[in-house]
């Protein structure tokens, strides 16, 4: 073996180290440049990433942008819609107001009733002897306040019984809804096999399906014939939902648990003003009671209210200053929930 000189392995070594500086220096450029390329391409390859990602939010923004402009465009149609139908809702004609209670008689024939009823209390009340100066009022009373009083109580009754029901009827739509039925049969279903009159304005509404009418078009009539806040929202989100879109079963959950809420809420309101309502009642009646006392006691004493012309007055203005104390009393007791 011959060794190796050193001298000539040092030499080997810096040639080396010379030809690889020498040749670095030629390629350092592009060995510069290729790196810059490099540092671009990853530079709009985050670029393009960014982009992708603004614009998937923008695109989210303006999606949610639209649905709710379409949203408050509905709002405001059925606000527009609402406001259009207040008088009839709140101030019927007399038409609208029988069908509200769910009576079927004609204008003519009410109008026949009314005035048999004025004519049979009339009779009544001056065959018991009451002065002729107020039969003529007996008839206006009973001819036009009895019959129409009769119909907003048969009104309210009907209301007050759709309100009972109402919420278990969009219970079972919500559970259809969410078994996979459309919201057809949901409301089939309930013209069907509801209590009335749930069933009657439900069958209304498939009536008016029948006749080429959409569900939110039908819905949005039910307070024509149903004079209720409740019967409102139900349209606002049918309509609502039809639009703009969303969970139909949670929507309709959500209203029957607002519904049960007033309606919990009514009942506290009216056990709260129980003891107002009695005192009002106890108030209300003492006059009579004093009076009935004193005629029992002392005919004498009362009887000039009912046999002189001054007794008369006394008693006409002593009746109109109690009703109006009546209407004040009522009015600060009835609460709307």
């Amino acid at each position: 073996m011959f060794g190796i000189d050193p001298t000539v392995l040092a030499f080997v070594v810096l040639a080396g180290f010379s030809a690889g500086a020498v040749a670095y220096a030629f390629l350092f450029n592009d060995i510069s440049r290729e790196k810059q390329v490099g540092k671009r391409l990853q530079t709009i390859k985050t670029a393009e990433t960014d982009r992708s990602v603004v614009k998937a939010s923008r695109d989210r923004m303006a999606e949610a942008a639209r649905r709710r402009k379409n949203v408050l465009d509905t709002l405001k149609d059925i606000d527009e819609k609402q406001k259009r139908n207040d008088t009839n809702v709140k101030k019927p004609p007399l038409k609208v107001q029988l069908r509200q209670a769910g009576m079927t008689v004609t204008i003519e024939r009410f109008y026949m009733y009314s005035a048999a009823v004025g004519v049979v209390l009339a009779l009544l009340a001056f065959m018991i002897g009451v002065p002729l100066v107020v039969v003529p009022g007996v008839l206006v009373a009973a001819g036009l306040g009895l019959p129409r009083w009769f119909v907003s109580f048969r009104r309210n009754r009907r209301v007050k019984k759709f309100l009972e029901e109402f919420p278990n009827a969009l219970d079972v739509i919500v559970r259809a809804v969410k078994s996979g039925l459309p919201l057809n049969d949901g409301v089939r279903l309930i013209a069907n096999e509801a209590q009335e009159p749930v069933k009657t304005e439900f069958r209304r509404i498939v009536d008016a399906q029948q006749m080429g009418l959409s569900i939110p078009e039908a819905v949005m009539r039910m307070p024509e014939t149903m004079p209720c806040a409740e019967a409102g929202f139900f349209g606002i989100v049918i309509q609502i939902q039809s639009q703009a879109g969303g969970n139909l079963s949670e929507a309709l959950g959500n209203l029957s648990r607002v519904l049960r809420d007033r309606k919990k809420m009514k009942a506290r309101v009216q056990a709260l003003s129980m003891e107002a309502k009695a005192s009002a009642a106890i108030i209300g009646a003492l006059p009579f009671i004093v009076a009935i006392l004193t005629f029992i006691t002392s005919p004498h004493y009362i009887m000039p209210l009912f046999t002189t012309s001054v007794g008369h007055l006394i008693l006409g203005l002593s009746g109109f200053w109690m009703l109006l104390g009546i209407l004040v009393m009522r009015k600060m007791m009835n609460f709307e929930v």
